[in-house]
């Protein structure tokens, strides 16, 4: 993996985010893109700016690190930094990559941070490598080549699949799929959907047209949305 981790600091406690932003200035191949006090910081800093990892801490003001992870969209990979040990099986059921516990040490940073060099550079591996998604669906294993994929959506604990010929359901989460799909090739223009860039026809007001099909548009992703499939040239005209 050529690129850093880009990462966000969130945490009440002033001590520790001088500690965690000392930490992270060590570490090479990791940018430091924002310091927040609290999730409402945090929440705001996020619609600015694209990063890959965030120091999360639990125990804050208006809204725990927790609450604000479980109510957010394909939320970046987290690292949770707590003083209370009662709540690390909460963090391993959302998928955190790791859970430190207060006062973090250098040695058990420096840990983490490789465990998330690992989880990154495997993701961009497997990306460039990888064609196709084997998933269940209908009692069997199916192979799905990403180029066949028109859009995904999701519904609620599945997710169907659309290519030109079917629709497949699977008993998925977007976010897993997301994981798995090149990042290049597909953007996700709702929370709800996840759209192969060159397979977009056309866009009309808030809507994609994919084929026959109509995708819908967030209001809060449409700038980014907008950026990537221009950058992409691969809007067909």
């Amino acid at each position: 993996m050529s690129e850093v981790i880009k990462c966000i600091i969130t945490d009440d406690e002033p001590f520790a985010r001088k500690g965690l932003q000392g930490y992270i200035e060590k570490i090479d191949f990791m940018q430091l893109v924002g310091v927040c006090e609290n999730a409402v910081e945090l929440n705001s800093l996020l619609k600015k700016e694209k990063v890959d990892l965030l120091f999360l801490d639990i125990e804050m003001p208006y809204v725990t690190g927790i609450e604000f992870l479980k109510s957010i969209a394909n939320p970046p990979k987290v690292i949770f930094t707590t003083a209370y040990e009662k709540y690390a099986v909460q963090g391993f059921d959302l998928e955190v990559l790791d859970y430190l516990l207060k006062p973090i040490s250098f040695e058990r940073f420096m840990k983490a941070a490789n465990k998330a060099f690992d989880y990154f550079n495997n993701q961009h591996t497997n990306a460039a490598q990888r064609e196709y998604i084997f998933v269940k669906a209908d009692n069997k294993l199916e192979k799905i080549h990403f180029a066949d994929i028109l859009f995904v959506e999701a519904l609620e604990n599945y997710v169907a699949i659309y290519t030109s010929e079917r629709k497949i359901i699977s008993h998925l989460t977007l976010k897993m799929l997301q994981e798995t799909l090149p990042a290049t090739a597909f953007i996700q223009p709702h929370k709800s959907y996840m759209v192969a860039v060159d397979k977009i026809n056309s866009i009309e007001g808030n809507m994609l047209n994919v084929q026959q099909h109509k995708v819908p548009i967030s209001k809060y992703q449409k700038e980014e949305v907008m950026e990537k499939i221009v950058n992409s040239k691969l809007l067909k005209r």
